[in-house]
């Protein structure tokens, strides 16, 4: 069987034999890969010609409302893709983690569009910068999407996943992907693409699959378009410097080779929560995915005195793990993708074990379970200990069921120890010591894009060491590649064009859709409040004032609601305070009496005040000072599923002077007009 590409709308096979994929626990082939004869320079033209411009014609949050759609897609055809990732060598909870976690990716991407997102189609880069004394010329950063395509080169270790953690941020941003899987274990990513595409839910271009090389693709790149690779170190320099991508200063973020470490403190010894902790975890990532994760432990560093303990737990562990057929139900560790993975692990251990010590299994032989353990890619777990000073074990990876413990003797050795990595994806602390957390945190810090750390107050609900998370980076500097993906909002800004507008204050609120101070306000008979959200404009404005405030008015406060602070109710104590010189009114006070004059009183389309933001405090209001509110339609954010909106208001409180003496945003939740 040739598995066909999904290029230009639709399924095209490539001519000739293609490399072949194999069936991890039998050894049989399962299909075959080629990119020969496909218009690929047409594949990315279709990218930018159709995918973009459909997916910029959707907002934010109808974007974020496809995602959700096709995760909740994907979660009902999810045992269709436990049945073929059996194949990869996959246990059914190294599937789920597979599976389940790319899905779970998506859902996590739909709420983030949803809840950080704007409405529209235009993302704010903080907050509007002066550029002139009288407030004319103003300037804000304004993100765009590229009008490109993302290039996804996949690892074969996470099939589903991985495409799907590139998808979604690129999907939210507005931009095209095509999906290029890796070879060993790209059969279940065309089951995937094909449930994607069979779902009808995205819009036609944005979604393509590469099945097989990238061929002549890097060749018709250009700098709107995108890579984002994850494999070795070796590729990645490979893939970085290709003439293109340099000339045309292509975005290019690699995940990449990492040594990740894992550190027991001192104080975790025998007996303790947080050695029980670091025993199991080191076990679980040595054995989930048969050890094929990038974020899996590589070096794990215990202090001398327990490491002796510490193998002796591990092993224990790692004796009750068992290899074999992961569709047999008493399997713990199914096969490493291929036999040429396993291969080249048997290598890297080569390299290891000639100045390192096995203390559990063995590169050459594994019992196992209900399968042929030669015609099979098994592999047994392998415990290695090794010297700290052994340059192999911060240099070679072993990307298998393999670790290797390593004694340390102080903070600033450790510390030193897991730099020699030379950049990681991950690394933990497990201890419960404050301080010593503290340290290793701060001083491995620069070397890692991600660090847990665990003990026993977080222990039950961590999600793990070796678990990336779609709110947080997932890459690592140096030999990790450099690079960063998902990170939340991050991730989806990566795939966007930072601009810096400057403009009249009008002129920013046209191209921005947000109020911008300075421009226009528009002021009706019609107080705003009564407004559904569908007649409400960026602009529409309500004052009220003035209102003077009185001694009686502070005082009267300060005894409601008990705060009797100095600068308020001693006058001689509050004359020697630098900033008031006499007795102030409460910061509370001015908001409070702000609301009563811009509150319109009856029920109406104003649901509720859910928030303020950004209040900040400007000029001490004295007693006899008169207050103006001037509230002023800042955002309006419609929500797709809901009866009502957000709708974001400036607030600038004034006295008498037209000094502003408070500022914030009111944040209200307004009714839509009835069907």
């Amino acid at each position: 069987m040739v598995v066909p590409s999904y290029l230009a709308g639709a399924w095209q096979e490539g001519s000739g034999d293609g490399r072949a994929m194999f069936d991890a626990v039998t050894g049989e082939e399962v299909g075959r890969l080629s990119t020969s004869g496909l218009d690929l320079a047409g594949a990315a033209s279709y990218a930018r010609t159709v995918g973009g411009p459909a997916l910029r014609d959707l907002s934010f949050h109808q974007r974020a409302s496809l995602l959700k759609a096709l995760a909740g897609h994907l979660r009902e055809h999810r045992d269709e893709l436990y049945a073929v990732s059996a194949r990869t060598g996959a246990t059914l909870g190294d599937s789920k983690f597979d599976v389940d976690g790319g899905v779970g990716v998506l859902a996590a991407y739909a709420s983030k569009g949803k809840r950080e997102l704007p409405a529209g189609s235009v993302l704010l880069d903080g907050d509007v910068e002066p550029l002139s004394k009288d407030g004319s010329f103003l300037a804000q950063h304004v993100m765009t999407p590229l009008r490109g395509v993302a290039v996804q080169v996949n690892a074969y270790n996470f099939p589903v996943w991985g495409p799907l953690e590139k998808l979604a941020p690129a999907f939210l941003a507005g931009v095209p992907s095509i999906i290029k899987p890796a070879t060993p274990t790209a059969f279940l990513t065309a089951e995937l693409v094909e449930l994607v595409v069979g779902s009808g839910l995205l819009p036609e271009g944005s979604v393509q699959f590469l099945a097989g090389s990238v061929g002549d693709l890097f060749d018709h790149l250009t700098e709107q378009d995108l890579v984002s690779f994850t494999g070795s170190a070796s590729t990645a320099q490979q893939l970085r410097t290709h003439p293109v991508l340099t000339a045309r200063a292509v975005r290019f973020t690699a995940e990449a080779d990492s040594l990740n470490c894992s550190v027991l403190g001192p104080d975790a010894g025998p007996g303790t929560p947080e050695f029980d902790l670091y025993v199991r975890q080191l076990v679980t990532e040595m054995t989930v995915k048969a050890g094929q994760k990038c974020t899996a432990i590589r070096r794990a560093f215990v202090p001398g005195e327990h490491l002796d303990a510490v193998a002796e737990a591990v092993i224990e562990g790692l004796g009750r793990v068992t290899v074999g057929n992961p569709s047999n139900p008493d399997v713990r560790m199914g096969a490493l993708a291929g036999l040429e993975q396993r291969e080249e692990v048997r290598r890297s251990l080569k390299a290891l074990t000639d100045s390192a010590q096995v203390l559990f299994g063995s590169p050459d032989t594994v019992e196992v379970v209900d399968a042929d353990a030669e015609r099979g890619a098994f592999l047994s777990p392998v415990l290695l200990r090794a010297d700290p000073n052994t340059a192999a074990v911060h240099e070679v990876e072993a990307f298998g069921p393999v670790s290797t413990l390593v004694p340390y003797s102080s903070t600033a050795q450790v510390v030193d120890l897991a730099a020699r990595g030379q950049g990681s994806l991950v690394g933990s602390v497990v201890t419960g010591d404050p301080e010593f957390a503290r340290e290793v945190v701060l001083g491995v810090a620069p070397w890692h894009g991600r660090l847990l750390v665990l003990d026993q107050a977080d222990a039950k609900s961590s999600t793990g060491h070796g678990s990336p998370m779609p709110q947080l980076v997932h890459g690592g500097p140096g030999r990790a590649g450099g690079g960063e993906e998902m990170g939340g909002v991050r991730g989806i800004t990566h795939h966007m064009q930072r601009t810096a507008v400057q403009g009249s204050p009008d002129m920013l609120t046209a191209i921005t859709g947000r109020w911008t101070p300075g421009s226009a306000r528009t002021t009706t008979e019609e107080h705003p409040f009564r407004k559904h959200l569908e007649a409400l404009r960026v602009g529409d404005t309500v004052v009220g004032g003035p209102r003077t405030v009185t001694q009686d008015d502070v005082e009267h406060f300060a005894e409601f609601t008990g705060d009797t602070f100095y600068a308020h109710m001693d006058g001689a104590a509050a004359a020697q305070n630098p900033f008031f010189g006499e007795r102030v009114a409460h910061g509370y006070l001015v908001v409070s009496f702000a609301a009563g004059l811009f509150v319109d009183p009856a029920p109406g389309p104003v649901l509720a005040n859910f928030g303020v933001d950004s209040l900040r405090f400007l000029t001490p209001v004295k007693f006899g000072d008169e207050l103006t509110i001037t509230l002023t339609a800042k955002q309006i954010t419609p929500r797709d599923t809901a009866a009502y909106g957000e709708v974001r208001w400036d607030a600038d409180v004034t006295n008498q002077s037209g000094d502003s003496v408070a500022r914030y945003d009111v944040l209200t939740l307004v009714a839509k007009e009835a069907p």
